[in-house]
């Protein structure tokens, strides 16, 4: 049910601003400064092809993933098997939506964040004291039949659209956990069987052209709470990466999507793998929009490390507990660089 606040979005109230309101200016400490940001060659994180996954070539790109996962934490991948009309169309939809008229789009607001099917602002405009620079319809999709009829029926091939998208980004996730499994000496089946029953959301974000983007963020720097994260952008660069304590720019590369451990993956890993820190800025040339896939335990799944993974110098370094139980602890913490698993560290 929409609101009764008039302009609840983002990008209805700023459309013709100049200024960015005092509900999104964060404090002067708390900026992105913008002037120190690494404007790295290339993607600026590791590039991958992965067109030999399933050839001959399969051990050297699951090496590649797991000095990635354990080096930076992000990487690319190219030839990952979604048809480049699938990301199209994911990209024009998506487009397509956040230009639909205001009261259009409102039918599917809400700022309840247990809804499976939501569009909403910022992040948790219930909690946060600062908004961010952006709009999100948030969609529940896996199981998919579970879900597509709650999803936007407009535009009218929203639901073909997105869920080809969902199912092909699905595929292409457990393809991923398998390398990674793989590139921890594990079963290639472990990560996929230590996720349950699995979930999977997607966020399409819309974040509007903003008059003073060295105010305020797209969403400030925070780890995902998830397993593993697939980003697809379009052409427009946002995504900053946390190395060494200086953020590094992501370019987009065409064809090519950005791949995240999160949280559940660094606990499956015993630490192995690192959950890393990342935000998105904005700019006051154009909007952008991306698409992130997360791909989750169940909220019953007990998040534990391998028998493996656990040795004399490798202690185990979480204690167990159940995905539900730790996404509830992080919605409570909010976005921020602090990582909610350590909540979760075990203390001898």
């Amino acid at each position: 049910m929409a609101p009764a606040l008039s302009n609840p979005l983002l990008s209805d109230r700023v459309a013709r601003s100049k200024k960015v309101p005092s509900s999104h200016v964060r404090a002067v400490g708390d900026r992105p400064d913008l002037a120190n940001v690494d404007h790295e060659s290339g993607a600026g994180i590791p590039l991958i092809d992965l067109k030999q996954l399933e050839g001959p070539g399969r051990r050297r790109v699951v090496e590649a993933i797991g000095s990635a996962c354990e080096n930076d934490g992000f990487f690319m991948v190219t030839n990952h098997g979604i048809p480049e009309a699938v990301v199209e169309g994911m990209l024009s939809v998506a487009r397509e939506f956040f230009h639909l008229p205001e009261s259009e789009r409102l039918k599917c607001y809400s700022d309840d964040p247990k809804k499976a099917v939501r569009l909403s602002t910022s992040f948790n405009v219930r909690t946060e004291k600062v908004s961010n620079w952006r709009d999100f319809l948030r969609l529940h999709c896996y199981p998919l039949e579970s879900f597509v009829d709650q999803w936007p029926s407009n535009p009218p091939a929203f639901r073909q659209v997105v869920g080809t998208y969902s199912t092909e980004a699905r595929a292409l996730a457990l393809r991923l956990l398998e390398a990674i499994s793989e590139s921890l000496g594990l079963d290639r089946g472990h990560m996929v069987k230590a996720m349950g029953r699995h979930a999977q959301h997607m966020a399409v974000n819309y974040y509007p052209p903003c008059p003073q983007p060295e105010l305020t963020y797209g969403l400030p720097g925070h780890k995902d709470p998830n397993a593993i994260t697939l980003l697809l952008q379009d052409g427009v660069s946002g995504l900053q990466v946390q190395r060494d304590g200086r953020w590094v720019a992501v370019n987009p590369v065409p064809n090519a999507l950005v791949i995240n451990i999160g949280d559940q993956l660094q606990a499956l890993s015993n630490d192995r793998y690192k959950s890393v820190n990342h935000r998105v800025i904005v700019n006051s040339a154009s909007e952008r929009i991306s698409v992130p896939t997360f791909y989750c335990p169940s909220p019953d799944t007990v998040v534990a490390p391998a028998d493996a993974l656990v040795d004399d110098a490798h202690p185990r370094a979480y204690r167990p507990f159940t995905y539900q139980e730790y996404y509830e602890e992080f919605w409570k913490m909010g976005l921020q660089s602090a990582s909610c698993l350590d909540r979760f560290r075990r203390i001898e």
